[in-house]
């Protein structure tokens, strides 16, 4: 059996393949404390989960459009103008089991041989995973930690030439929990007028999870960019529906067809019973949203001064997320063997930095969806077993 060379052009997401070791060892009798999968640890709403099962009793099982359904692409473009006060037509609106799918295929649409995409490093990894698959270069746009893991945007444009075909910018940011300001975004939107054929993909997955009273500097803020702008966003973070793999997008118009075309020949449609739920989300009661980012904020400060109270560790404060990336070279360990320790002798679950990016290897990522009562544990055991 000969497989294709571009299937070991792939990476993978380590967060899967640490939450699989602690697993492992909780099976061996051993407790973990899980603070390595970017999850939200809230259950989803009731009225989404009843939206569901009435849509199963009542018969919804079927396909729907390949894009998705037509209420539900309505309903998402109500919640844009709502959020941005732009005006975005249903009709370049596709809904997607989940956010993956928007990665895959815009690397697929815009990313060949011979072409490039900038990519954030350290940065979600299946963004470069899949620029690779696409045979193009992927060219990382290196996030700093004394910038408090922003961009500048005048070195974000030195980065394009001919060969650039898209930049994927994703704000706010996993792992970093960074929050790229306006300031920075309105620079590099007018950097973009000299380059017309380069295509901006932005992650807004972590949208509503931003701290601080900041407001969310979408991309939809530019219409100018609406004609090579693709938005991800979804349901997984905000709603705590990770699980129900369902996710948003938007797209140019002139290649909603092609977009279309490629969801049919890869998964037809997203499931029925879920849109509802989807839809219900949107137009449901939100109150739960402000119960949730109160949860994290409290969460947020427990884990950075617990983190930098402990010798050898310096933590940024994220603005958004749910992920702190702290630097943990003054431990005189690596990402790798840090979080190992955490693992094997204090049973805590994070990931190594390098599982982000080549240049992150003195970081590791800690999620803190996790109760306030475990972060503080988790932050006892590492204190008393790892840095001594």
């Amino acid at each position: 059996m000969k497989l294709a060379n571009s299937l070991f052009k792939l990476g993978t997401e380590n967060a899967f393949v640490v939450l699989a070791k602690a697993k492992a060892l909780e099976a061996q009798g051993k407790e973990i404390i899980n603070l390595g999968i970017g999850q939200p640890d809230f259950r989803t709403p009731k009225h989404i989960v009843d939206a569901a099962k009435k849509a199963l009793d009542d018969g919804f099982h079927g396909y729907t459009p390949a894009n998705g359904l037509l209420e539900l692409r309505q309903g998402v473009s109500r919640h844009i103008k709502k959020m941005y006060g732009a005006n975005v037509d249903a009709a370049r609106v596709v809904i997607m089991p989940g956010g993956k799918p928007t990665m895959f295929f815009a690397m697929l649409m815009f990313g060949q041989p011979g072409t490039e995409i900038i990519y954030p490093e350290p940065g979600f990894p299946i963004y470069e995973s899949m620029i690779n698959y696409s045979g193009a270069k992927a060219v990382p746009m290196y996030l700093n930690e004394k910038n408090n893991f922003s961009f500048k945007a005048e070195e974000v444009l030195k980065l394009i030439n001919d060969k650039t075909r898209l930049i994927i910018i994703n704000n706010p940011q996993n792992p970093t929990g960074g929050l790229i300001e306006r300031e920075q975004i309105d620079k590099l939107v007018v950097g973009l007028k000299k380059f017309t054929d380069v295509a901006i993909l932005s992650d807004e997955i972590y949208s509503r999870q931003i701290y601080d009273n900041k407001k969310m500097p979408s991309f939809f803020n530019y219409p100018e960019l609406f004609d090579r702008l693709i938005v991800l966003d979804g349901w997984s973070k905000t709603y705590a529906m990770t699980g129900w793999r369902l996710g948003w997008s938007v797209w140019p118009e002139k290649i909603i067809e092609d977009i279309t075309r490629l969801c049919v020949n890869d998964h037809s449609c997203p499931c029925a019973s879920t849109q509802i739920a989807g839809l219900a989300a949107l137009d449901g009661p939100h109150e739960f949203l402000d119960e949730m980012m109160s949860q994290f904020n409290r969460r947020r400060k427990l884990i950075v001064d617990g983190l930098n109270s402990i010798k050898g560790i310096t933590c940024n404060n994220p603005g958004g997320a749910f992920y702190v990336f702290p630097n943990i070279s003054g431990t005189g360990m690596n990402g790798n063997e840090f979080a190992d320790k955490c693992l094997n002798e204090a049973g805590v679950a994070i990931i190594p930095g390098v599982s982000f990016g080549k240049s992150a290897k003195d970081f590791v990522r800690f999620s803190f969806a996790n109760s306030y009562e475990n972060i503080e544990k988790a932050l006892e055991k590492i204190k008393k077993t790892v840095v001594k």
